[in-house]
Parts: structure tokens; sequence; C-alpha cells
């Protein structure tokens, strides 16, 4: 009976010196897959407060690598996906996980609306989203086809699914990552490649504590689905469309809210 081995399995997931993309790739260190973990500088796992650098984020979530660059520059790309081969081999499994509704300068954009959005600040939230995003499956992908096997993550928003008037180009690059998703779901099918993408709801991660006020009676942890979400429950899926049992699975949306959202068929 397969019960989410993932041994032996190579891992890299972007953003993952801290934050949701952290606890993806400690679950997936824990499931027996190797695991290089990544962020744009050294130093950014510090930022809230969660690691003291890369090395030691790597340490905590059982990573055998930590790599750094800026997902939305080819070089970068290409040489930190250069650096994993060399010292881990090829990549089984790729996480999406770099992100966020980030200013150009840092912090949110304001102003942050459909009509009010500076453009660099678009740039900003595109490439650090979607092009990121692209460039990663573009740079994993042909060799996994090669090869006829791997599993490839994206990390969406439930934000990719509904109108709004805040964080307004975030969701705009998150609906890209899932149409992104079916696309290259349905190009690498014939080679055995599965491509998904999960789409988490307001989940409490220390930048999300530390950059909105919270509403005290969502941050209970059980007793019902109107709350936040934690990282782990997010990760979880996110090992699942990884493991062997999601074999026969791709080009497929997994929300994991809570049931924030619930759609007609």
């Amino acid at each position: 009976m397969e019960t989410m081995d993932l041994a032996g399995k190579v891992a890299l997931v972007t953003g993952s010196g801290r934050g949701l993309g952290h606890t993806m790739a400690t679950r997936l260190a824990a499931r027996g897959a190797i695991v290089a973990i990544h962020d744009i500088s050294h130093t950014a796992p510090a930022e809230f407060g969660e690691h003291a650098d890369l090395d030691a984020s790597a340490v905590a979530a059982g990573a055998k690598l930590g790599v750094v660059g800026d997902v939305s520059n080819e070089s970068d790309v290409a040489r930190f996906i250069a650096e994993i081969e060399a010292a881990l081999g090829p990549i089984d499994i790729l996480v999406n996980a770099a992100g966020g509704d980030i200013a150009a300068a840092g912090g949110k954009p304001k102003p942050n609306d459909a009509l009010g959005v500076k453009l660099v600040d678009m740039h900003a939230m595109l490439n650090r989203n979607l092009i990121g995003t692209i460039l990663l499956c573009q740079a994993v992908g042909h060799k996994m086809a090669e090869r006829k096997t791997g599993a490839i993550v994206n990390i969406a928003s439930s934000a990719a699914h509904i109108g709004r008037d805040d964080g307004v180009i975030y969701a705009v690059a998150k609906a890209g990552i899932v149409e992104y998703t079916r696309c290259l779901a349905y190009q690498l099918r014939p080679h055995a490649v599965r491509v998904n993408a999960v789409s988490p709801g307001p989940t409490r991660t220390a930048r999300f504590d530390a950059t909105r006020p919270l509403d005290p009676a969502m941050t209970v942890t059980e007793g019902t689905l109107d709350r936040y979400g934690l990282p782990e429950e997010v990760a979880d899926g996110v090992i699942f469309l990884c493991s062997p049992e999601a074999r026969f699975i791709s080009g497929q949306i997994l929300r994991v809210d809570g049931g924030l959202q619930l759609f007609a068929a």
C-alpha cells in the first residue's frame, strides 16, 4: 500500500526559505524526498524572524541544499537549477511557492486596486508570481518530459478565482498561474509529467501575521472550518499532488481553503 512515499525523489521548492514554502519543503523531506530549498537571498528567511538565514532554514527543513536567486531572472534560474542537479541529481518534483502581493519597494502596493496600481508594482508582482513560475516550469519541465516522469505543483491563491478591489495584480498573476498550469498539463500529458496547482485561502504565516490585522475569531485552529488556514494544511495538499497516490491527476486546481469558495459545477 502506497503512503505518499517520496523516498529518493529530488524536490525543489521555490520561495521555501520561509513561510508556506518552508513548510512544504519540510513536509517533502519528512516523506523521504531529497529537498533543495530556495529564496531570493541568503538572508531573506530572517525578514519576519523565521530563520537566521538560508543555511538555518535548510537545517530546520531537513533539506540537503539551499540555493538563491531571482525566479524572474533566466540566468539566475539556470544557475541554481544547475547547482541542484550537480549536487542532488535531476529534479523529480517542482513546487513553485515563490510569490506574494509585494510591491517593487517591498510591502504591499499602494494603491493596490485595478485603476490605481503603479506600473512598477505591476511588473514586480507579475515577475515574482507568474513569470517566475513559468521560467521554473520551462527550466525543469523539458527535462522531466525527456525522462517521462515528474510532478509540478504551482501555488496559486483563492484570490485567483474571484473579483476583488484590493490586491488586484496579485490576483491577476495567480489567475495566470492557474491557466498556465492547465496549459502546461495539457502539453506534458503525453510525457507522463503531472502538473497541478494549489489555491490556498488566507493562511497564517509569519508574513501574514505581520502585514495585516488579524480577526481573533479566525485564529482558532479546530472546531470550525471558518478560520484561517495553517501552513501544514496547505502543505499536505501539495504533498498529495506530488505523491504516487495522485499519479493520474493532472491539470487540476486544488483549493485548500476550508470551503471558503464553493462554486457550482
